[in-house]
């Protein structure tokens, strides 16, 4: 389909309404399933966990931290879990990366994050960083 452009004195007509559809509100929500959610959860704690609980360079690097999430009307309930290095102020610091998580997660998603559970998987010492699991 080819168009021509309007001539000076011409008035281009404005789009026609979509004839049979509800208005836009009406039509429906975007619905984030909830292991999207958890995967923005999890990339979020990796950053926080760089930022906030980064360990000397001769550490290693800790697990990738996991995430679950349930998505209910409009609001998420955050689970991660994550090793941290030793030592360290455990409660401080677990306390800024749930925020951390919930910010990022509210800013990339729209939902409002009602709760953010983290639990430490373990923590990570000089020795076991540098070493595998020792039997």
């Amino acid at each position: 389909m080819k168009t021509r452009p309007a001539s000076p004195g011409e008035a281009s007509d404005p789009p026609a309404p979509a004839v049979g559809l509800p208005p836009p509100a009406e039509r429906g929500a975007t619905v984030i399933p909830d292991r999207v959610v958890a995967r923005i959860a999890a990339q979020a704690a990796r950053t926080a966990q760089r930022r906030r609980a980064a360990g000397p360079p001769d550490r290693g690097r800790p697990a990738a931290p996991g995430a679950s999430a349930v998505v209910r009307t409009g609001s998420v309930r955050l689970h991660v879990a994550m090793d941290l290095p030793y030592p360290t102020d455990i409660a401080r610091v677990c306390e800024r990366i749930q925020r951390d998580v919930a910010e990022r997660v509210a800013e990339l998603t729209g939902l409002r994050v009602s709760e953010v559970t983290l639990t430490v998987r373990r923590l990570l010492t000089a020795v076991e960083a540098g070493q595998g699991r020792v039997r």
